[in-house]
């Protein structure tokens, strides 16, 4: 027998079954467990699993496990190129046959009694729906998941990294990550934390002076770090420098406070920073587009509210038409 026509004989014998095609039918495109296949089919478990063996045999089909269950499938663009042929010929003269339109019905059925189940534990889990996902998956896995929607091809800087943990959470998506701090004890726990991460880069260094290219990044952000510096429109500046044009700023602190303590406790410079006080800083230095958001406090918290700052540096044309407009803002304010 040739060898090349071996494949299409066995094919031939595996949809020669009418059952074994009602299967596949029913199969393509749904996970359907022996038991949905029983009902569905109105066959015995004995005879479905016969021809599920066979039909997995043959590369038909394929499965997973799904706790105690076994899930089956019909993949067909895991087909081989003569396999979807004929199966394309098999099923159009197939699926309007008396049997596979009471099957496709029962199918629906099925498709439909999951649809309801999983609607009523919605309708009585309402209330109770934060907690319980809370409960199974954590606090934060939606918002570290929201970093996949930026783009992975980006070199962002984490600037006043500390001890790294903003870095581990931006590691896992972007191409590189620059980390930059001044202080080597924190540094040295940023190394310990992020030493599974190729793809990070630590640097000493002032936010002042950033050791860091002109226009090398595409996007920096500076968590809860402004406040701690004595001239943010130096720093501001210093990250426009870096920052490619059209590049992103995003740039987390507290809002206004009146906690005077926090100087001599912390270090802290400024006692927050309100959108007024942005804006001048970012236009100066060369960003447009500020937008602030308040962040909602958590209820564990014991700080002050924080807020959430995006911006984007200029084109120079753009930078120049900013600056300008400053320099006129603040005459006439001094008119």
């Amino acid at each position: 027998m040739n060898s090349t026509a071996a494949p299409v004989l066995t094919n031939l014998t595996t949809l020669s079954d009418p059952l074994r095609v009602r299967m596949l039918l029913v199969l393509e495109g749904q996970e359907l467990a022996v038991s949905d296949l029983c009902d569905i089919l109105q066959l015995p478990q004995s005879t479905v699993s016969r021809h599920l063996k066979t039909l997995a045999d043959d590369g038909w089909v394929s499965s997973r496990r799904e706790a105690t269950s076994r899930l089956y499938s019909l993949v067909v663009e895991e087909l081989t190129d003569a396999a979807k042929e004929l199966w394309a010929l098999v099923r159009a003269q197939m699926r309007d046959t008396p049997a596979a339109r009471q099957d496709a019905g029962r199918l629906t059925h099925v498709v439909d009694s999951r649809r309801a189940k999983s609607q009523a534990f919605f309708s009585s889990a309402a209330g109770q729906w934060d907690r319980l996902r809370d409960d199974l998956f954590g606090t934060t896995f939606q918002f570290q998941g929201l970093l996949g929607l930026i783009d992975g091809e980006w070199t962002i800087a984490d600037l006043g990294c500390g001890t790294g943990r903003t870095s581990e959470a931006l590691a896992p998506f972007f191409r590189k990550v620059i980390a930059v701090d001044a202080s080597e004890s924190m540094l040295a726990a940023a190394r310990a934390r992020l030493a599974s991460h190729a793809n990070v880069d630590l640097r000493q260094g002032t936010l002042e002076a950033l050791p860091m290219e002109a226009a090398s990044v595409d996007a920096a952000c500076l968590m809860l770090v402004l406040h701690h510096v004595a001239d943010p429109a130096k720093v501001l500046q210093e990250v426009a420098r870096v920052l490619k044009p059209g590049g992103r700023l995003l740039l987390t602190d507290m809002l206004p406070h009146e906690r005077d303590e926090y100087r001599q406790q912390m270090g802290h410079v400024w006692l927050g920073f309100s959108e007024r006080q942005l804006a001048r800083h970012l236009a100066a230095a060369g960003f447009s587009g500020l937008h602030v958001v308040p962040l909602p406090p958590d209820a564990r918290a014991k700080g002050p509210t924080l807020f959430t700052a995006t911006a984007r540096r200029a084109t120079v044309e753009a930078t120049r038409e900013i600056r300008l407009l400053s320099d006129r803002v603040g005459r006439d304010a001094h008119a």
